[in-house]
């Protein structure tokens, strides 16, 4: 395998994190990012968190990037591979979550990152990881239809096998076992990627990277507009309890960072400002949000 050159990867990240927050400010008319840098207090490095809060469009989204180094890697990342326990590493990457305002735009989630793992005298193990996903409050096939066909795009150049493959490991990740759902319509998820080289890995994580606008933003425009009321709100809170349970039960990248030492602040903004649970919940008969459960919320082939 080919060398990691991470000022590459750090480079594109820090730029793909300015144009994401510039494209989902253009659907504010007043809303911006707030930004803080902040520096890793159990190694080196830092990161710059950015926060969108309050806004028409979206009532909280967070854009983050780190970049980090420590000693000894935590064991949410050494649970897959742990002949790499004891190894000091470096982490960087992008991951966002926006909440939009409507309950009829869905929720998005996107990741992409490098690991490192080293041992003085030995080259460096790395990997890629990441991907996107989404998780509507009301059913539209054409949004999932959509945002599938946009995530096989991001993954044709590499292979006809990629998308079925990682659009699997997607609905096989983000998946409540306790409510026996996924939590969304799923998308892409990656992980240990290094299967080719180092270059073409950075590139197939370029390509997901640059398709996550091209997937979410026609679903918010479609949508942010459209009429709502007291019910349509409600169910929305409901439903992003079911992402908070996600996020602190099962996410890897929130486990990773908490035990890792890193900024909570910059880690749980990926957490909704408002969620409600309600005991024993069931959709009307008939419904939209029958709709939701019964066709949306489990794996299924979109296109």
């Amino acid at each position: 395998m080919s060398a990691p050159d991470v000022a590459a990867v750090k480079a594109y990240l820090l730029d793909l994190q300015d144009r994401i927050c510039r494209d989902l400010e253009g659907e504010e008319p007043e809303a911006r990012f707030q930004e803080d840098n902040w520096t890793y207090a159990n190694g080196t490095g830092g990161g710059r968190t950015r926060v969108l809060a309050g806004g028409k469009t979206f009532e909280q989204g967070g854009v983050n990037f780190s970049h980090v180094a420590g000693g000894t890697l935590p064991p949410s990342a050494t649970a897959q591979r742990p002949e790499l326990a004891g190894r000091s590493f470096q982490a960087l990457g992008v991951s966002l979550v926006i909440h939009p305002v409507n309950p009829y735009v869905p929720t998005s989630h996107a990741n992409v990152r490098l690991f490192l793992a080293e041992r003085e005298g030995q080259a460096p193990v790395w990997w890629f990881g990441g991907g996107f996903d989404l998780t509507p409050y009301y059913p539209f096939e054409e949004d999932a239809v959509h945002w599938h066909a946009v995530a096989r795009e991001a993954c044709a150049a590499f292979g006809e096998d990629v998308y079925p493959r990682f659009k699997r490991w997607c609905d096989e990740y983000f998946f409540l076992k306790h409510r026996t759902e996924t939590r969304g319509i799923g998308g892409l998820f990656f992980d240990d990627l290094n299967e080719w080289s180092f270059e073409r890995c950075f590139e197939f994580l370029h390509s997901v990277g640059d398709h996550y606008l091209e997937a979410y933003l026609p679903i918010v425009r479609r949508r942010k507009d459209t009429p709502y009321g007291e019910r349509e709100r409600n169910f929305q809170l409901y439903r992003r309890g079911r992402y908070v349970e996600f996020n602190l039960v099962y996410d890897r990248g929130t486990l990773f960072g908490l035990q890792s030492g890193g900024r909570a602040e910059s880690i749980l903004m990926s957490l909704p400002p408002v969620a409600h649970w309600r005991y024993n919940f069931k959709p009307e008969e008939g419904s939209a949000e029958e709709n939701l459960y019964k066709n949306f919320l489990k794996p299924r082939e979109w296109l």
